[in-house]
């Protein structure tokens, strides 16, 4: 069975990624890139899914793991009677293929170690062909797959698996590489493990001393900006949600999705995560990507979009598999991707007036986009829609879409305005009063003093903390205390945020779901905006705190079972953390960072 979320570590080379357990085994990785099919899919199965496994074949005394200062190689040392061995994980910037590198490395004594690797095509259903190749090297193909081992060790192939027993002395270092190939072309070279551990280290010093942020969360910061840089996508720039799917939300539950593929709702938001520490060239790839994705008609504008801009991503149940922890089922693709969400065309159009006030050149058809975007959203605002949580139900007028309508006119306003840019701006400026208008009439309860989840609602949701964020009423409104107070006392949990208010299931004796770790940073942002710094410190550590030993958050944290919970690791929490460290440090310094940058646009 596979271990807690938070006992994975992550490795990648940007254009996929792997998950690699405190027991040395590699148990989730799609291949070649994030949104492939798995070949290791044991995360979500059983290790006959597929997996790969380096460790002591003795027992292990003490067993403790680091990453190699600012970077993504991995080190898991294992301590055993005879002696102690360090795992070294990492996977090279892409060449012109892809590779996970395993090396074993002799600290002391001399330790037995096993290696069990089990290749499955198709997310562990297909079992491949296994041969030698003319080298020497391990050859293991299944349709347009091919993976390729090179050891020195001696491998032998045991029940439709290939395994290994080796001895490690102090001072040895023993490689074990695997390569990724289409099956239809030449077995991809064999490269020098030592030289691509050099050369990786390189990679990551050079991209993380470019980092700005020099605040008393630097490290957690550090992290979670290469944790972001590792789920970015480098040919496109676009940056899936998390690397994998079917993480349940609910251990044991049925709310599973899959995360592999990139959001437009995170867009500004991401944006600030890169330009307000140092990395614009992400930034910038980042706007490549959204403009390239949401090109075209506005009215088939998705909430969602692959990692090269594919729009169609059909969802499907891959039946075979047990689920994670026996979560079921397990769903490939995301049907949500065709669902209106009205939120994601104030997303877009903030995430380009950010772009120009930080002076990062923009495309030049940027503002015809944003034009043509804006006469459709002109017809659409009024309409219900699924809101920014997705909900598979009928539509709703949710406050916050109505609130990101308003932002969408408001930022296109403020663009043409400061920028000298052509626009019908007397038809815009009656469109976004109205808007303001309508949410404050519909979606304000006075009898609660509270903005609500939608139109003639009682309950609320955690979107209507960034209701400051976005600059719709100043911080301290009275009806924006008010809502931040309802909060309080009706979605947080144990000192965490639900993102669904629990008065929705009044007969449900559980919660549906963990707290949503970014909806808990919101609260953190809108307590900096309205000045209670104190408080606003107290709740970025509390999250911080549930980050497992290498700083590694999923979307969810179960408050009752004390675990993390929901895909892993998740961008948008890891944006969350780095944006709130930001508004923290420049509240210290009197200085704009994320919360404010955004809310002064009104």
């Amino acid at each position: 069975m596979a271990g807690k979320i938070e006992d994975y570590a992550l490795i990648g080379d940007c254009e996929t990624a792997a998950l690699v357990g405190r027991d040395g085994s590699i148990e989730w990785l799609c291949w070649p890139s994030f949104d492939s099919e798995a070949c290791f899919a044991a995360l979500i199965g059983t290790e006959d899914n597929g997996r790969w496994k380096v460790a002591p074949a003795e027992t292990v005394i003490r067993c403790s793991r680091r990453y190699r200062g600012d970077s993504l190689i991995l080190e898991t040392t294992f301590e055993t009677e005879s002696g102690t061995i360090t795992l070294i994980d990492f996977m090279p910037p892409r060449g012109s293929a892809s590779d996970v590198v395993r090396l074993v490395r002799g600290d002391s004594g001399v330790v037995k170690v096993a290696m069990q690797l089990v290749i499955r095509f198709g997310f562990g259903a297909a079992i491949p062909w296994v041969k030698r190749g003319d080298d020497g090297a391990l050859l293991a193909i299944g349709g347009p797959d091919m993976v390729v081992l090179h050891t020195p060790v001696e491998v032998r192939g045991k029940d439709l698996t290939t395994v290994a027993e080796f001895e490690v002395a102090e001072g040895d270092v023993v490689p074990l590489v695997l390569t990724y190939g289409a099956s239809h072309l030449p077995v991809p070279n064999e490269i020098d493990p030592l030289q691509a551990l050099k050369d990786t280290e390189e990679f990551w010093a050079d991209w993380s001393g470019r980092c700005t942020y020099q605040g008393e969360y630097r490290e957690l910061v550090m992290r979670s900006l290469i944790t972001l840089k590792a789920l970015t996508f480098a040919p496109s720039g676009g940056i899936v949600a998390a690397p994998t799917t079917s993480l349940p939300e609910k251990l044991g539950g049925a709310r599973n999705w899959d995360y592999r593929f990139c959001w437009l709702r995170d867009a500004t938001f991401t944006l600030f995560a890169l330009m307000n520490n140092g990395y614009t060239e992400e930034a910038a790839a980042w706007h490549d990507w959204l403009l390239r994705a949401v090109a075209g008609n506005p009215a088939n504008m998705q909430i969602m979009y692959g990692i090269y801009g594919e729009r169609r991503l059909l969802e499907w149940e891959a039946d075979w598999l047990s689920g994670y922890q026996g979560a079921q089922p397990v769903r490939i693709g995301n049907a949500a991707h065709g669902q209106l969400q009205l939120d994601v065309y104030g997303e877009l159009i903030d995430a380009f007036h950010q772009w120009r006030n930080a002076d990062i050149a923009l495309d030049g058809e940027s503002w015809a986009l944003e034009c043509v975007v804006l006469k459709h959203l002109t017809e659409i605002w009024d309409q219900p829609d699924s809101g920014i949580w997705e909900l598979r139900g009928p539509r709703q007028h949710y406050v916050f879409s109505k609130v990101m309508t308003w932002v969408a006119f408001d930022r296109g306003i403020k663009s043409a305005e400061k920028f000298g840019l052509q626009a019908p701006l007397a038809e815009w400026r009656l469109v976004r009063e109205r808007i303001h208008a309508d949410v404050c009439a519909n979606g304000f309860d006075p009898e609660q003093n509270t903005f609500v989840e939608h139109y003639g609602a009682k309950v609320l949701d955690a979107s209507v903390l960034l209701i400051p964020a976005v600059g719709f009423l100043p911080p301290r409104d009275p009806r924006v205390l008010g809502t931040l107070e309802a909060v309080e006392r009706h979605l947080m949990v144990d000192g965490f945020v639900m993102r669904h208010d629990p008065r929705e299931q009044p007969d449900t004796s559980e919660q549906l779901e963990g707290a949503f770790l970014a909806c808990s940073l919101w609260l953190a942002d809108a307590y900096v905006l309205a000045g209670e710094i104190a408080r606003a410190k107290e709740l970025f550590e509390r999250v911080a705190g549930i980050a497992n030993d290498l700083g590694l958050l999923a979307e969810e944290y179960d408050t009752t079972e004390r675990r993390q919970a929901g895909n892993f690791p998740q961008a948008l929490t890891h944006i969350a953390l780095i944006n709130t460290a930001n508004n923290l440090t420049a509240a210290k310094a009197s200085t704009e960072k994320p919360a404010m940058q955004r809310s002064k646009q009104s």
